[in-house]
């Protein structure tokens, strides 16, 4: 079996790991790791912009002050902080990459963008496709540094720690197994620190607005190898994505909103003013579940967002990639209410982690969707995603390099990755069975309202489907299809048991067998004992 040897193993190539490899480049031979093209990610899609203090009318206290009240009492005020004190380096640092953040026409300083749940206009945006446009830059930056490697189609399967190995001393990550999905070749790559920002896992739900690689890889890997896991219930849904059956949930920014958009339901009615004070600009929890209410009430597959007010002329400069994808699927903003409906976005919960990426397991880093910092608690604030990425990657790579880890993994023996009993697979069906069966499951129990009953039904049916998964998997010839199966069986687990634990609602987590929101705030954290590992498969 290859070896790939290297000082930082990077697992996925959006803005986290793509900026953590930037800043890990002079220090050491860094690998990054991606599944499928190098720009594939959730960074690509990310329309919105950077959520950062950048204006002298605004504050890091009115930030930390708009991210702690849309979090709902479960952020941590000093990881706030700490994270929206750092945004404006870290946006000199896009600059100095070469990436242009739009400017005011005429005068000085940024044209800044406001969303739900932000007092202020603090968005930095390149057009409509400020993750595009990020996700390039960083990958011209990274391309220039000679000491880092970027392996495309290549897949995470497990991560290498000394407790799977059977060692004596503390459980410590040693690498990865790795599926190179082009070739079907297994290959370990051995590294002192693995950092995993392989982003979220929409896709576990049906309807989503993540791309197709969003399968909670890293949260799933993690898990296996015996990370703590920490809120996992808190998955927000974007209250607008273009409701079309050809659109593949194409997200309608929420900027839109901030120009003055309104939702309206099946009779025309503006709605949102009755659902908050904010009105169209509340946080994502509360507008998505006002949406939900409306389609529910009245047996409607959508609602409506109304933009028309701007003009033809104002759009098409705002929003010029949203403007041309509605007139692909046959709506013109400036003419047309736009169907919408809300759909699974971001998880705000994952592997627990510090702002430097250190999670419970030494040598194993987290940073991005798929850490749980304490930054987002029960709800994110819109555009503190690629803030957090941008922040913590730097933190990473600051920490990673004054304190480096024991060079143990490369004193350590990998054991060639043996297929057992596998053989080649002629029921690929079963995959996509169960594929299905596992997504439409989440979506009709575990979406924006809950019961008990509703999880008690979804933990039952991800269970079983769990077990058949796992047979698949040891009677068969590795895929990256089974592999991403696998992945968001163990994630629906996780969001279900985090859920049934939680017994209010809070934020993102709506159960109507618990209306009120419980006086003491608390972490749901999921932390097995070690003879439970098998379990975690």
């Amino acid at each position: 079996m290859k070896i790939v040897e290297c000082d930082y193993f990077v697992v996925g190539s959006g803005i986290a790991g793509l900026m953590s490899a930037i800043a890990l480049a002079p220090h050491g031979r860094v690998v990054v790791a991606t599944k499928k093209d190098r720009a594939d990610s959730a960074t690509n899609f990310a329309q919105g912009g950077v959520a950062c203090v950048m204006d002298a009318d605004d504050s890091f206290d009115e930030h930390v002050r708009d991210t702690l009240q849309a979090g709902a009492g479960l952020c941590d005020e000093a990881v706030v902080r700490r994270i929206v004190a750092g945004g404006p380096a870290r946006i000199r640092d896009l600059e100095s990459f070469g990436l242009r953040f739009e400017a005011l026409a005429g005068a000085a300083g940024y044209d800044l963008g406001r969303e739900g749940g932000h007092s202020r206009r603090r968005v930095l945006h390149a057009g409509d496709i400020t993750g595009r446009r990020i996700e390039a830059a960083l990958l011209d930056r990274l391309q220039r540094e000679p000491s880092a490697t970027l392996l495309e189609h290549c897949m995470l399967i497990d991560l290498i720690t000394t407790g799977w190995l059977g060692l004596d001393d503390a459980n410590r990550c040693l690498g990865a197994y790795v599926l190179d999905v082009k070739s079907n070749e297994v290959f370990a790559v051995r590294a002192p620190a693995t950092i995993l920002a392989t982003g979220g896992g929409g896709k576990v739900y049906l309807y989503t607005s993540n791309p197709d690689i969003a399968t909670a890889d890293g949260v799933a890997t993690a898990w296996r190898a015996g990370a703590r896991i920490r809120n996992m219930e808190f998955i927000q849904f974007h209250p607008t994505c273009l409701y079309h059956p050809d659109a593949k949930s194409f997200l309608i920014s929420e900027t839109v909103r901030g120009e003055g958009a309104r939702l309206l339901n099946a009779q025309g009615h503006a709605f949102m003013d009755e659902a908050d004070p904010r009105g169209e600009l509340a946080p994502r929890d509360i507008v998505a579940r006002a949406i939900d209410r409306e389609m529910k009430s009245a047996g409607a597959p959508c609602v409506y967002l109304d933009i028309r007010s701007r003009g033809s002329v104002f759009l098409q400069r705002r929003f010029p990639d949203i403007y041309r994808t509605c007139q692909r699927f046959g709506f013109d903003m400036a003419k047309d209410l736009l169907p919408v409906v809300p759909a699974a976005h971001y998880f705000c919960g994952g592997i627990e982690a510090g702002v430097d990426g250190t999670t419970s397991i030494p040598g194993l880093y987290a940073c991005g969707e798929v850490a749980c910092t304490g930054l987002h608690g029960a709800n994110r604030l819109a555009s503190n995603s690629l803030l957090e990425a941008l922040v913590c990657a730097r933190e990473l790579a600051d920490a990673l390099t004054r304190h480096p880890e024991p060079d143990i993994a490369k004193q350590t023996a990998i054991p060639d990755w043996t297929p057992g009993r596998a053989a080649p697979s002629d029921e690929a069906v079963v995959v996509e069975h169960n594929w299905n069966e596992v997504r439409t499951c989440m979506w009709d129990y575990v979406g924006i309202v809950r019961t008990d009953k509703r999880l008690e039904r979804a933990l039952r049916r991800i269970v079983n489907l769990r077990a058949e998964i796992r047979e698949y998997y040891l009677d068969y010839f590795l895929t990256s299809d089974i592999l991403e199966l696998r992945n968001i069986a163990a994630a629906a687990c996780l969001i279900v048991r985090s859920a049934q634990i939680r017994k209010e609602s809070r934020g993102l987590h709506f159960t109507l067998d618990y209306p009120a929101m419980a006086a003491q705030a608390s972490d749901t954290v999921l932390a097995d004992p070690p003879g439970q590992a098998a379990a975690r498969d």
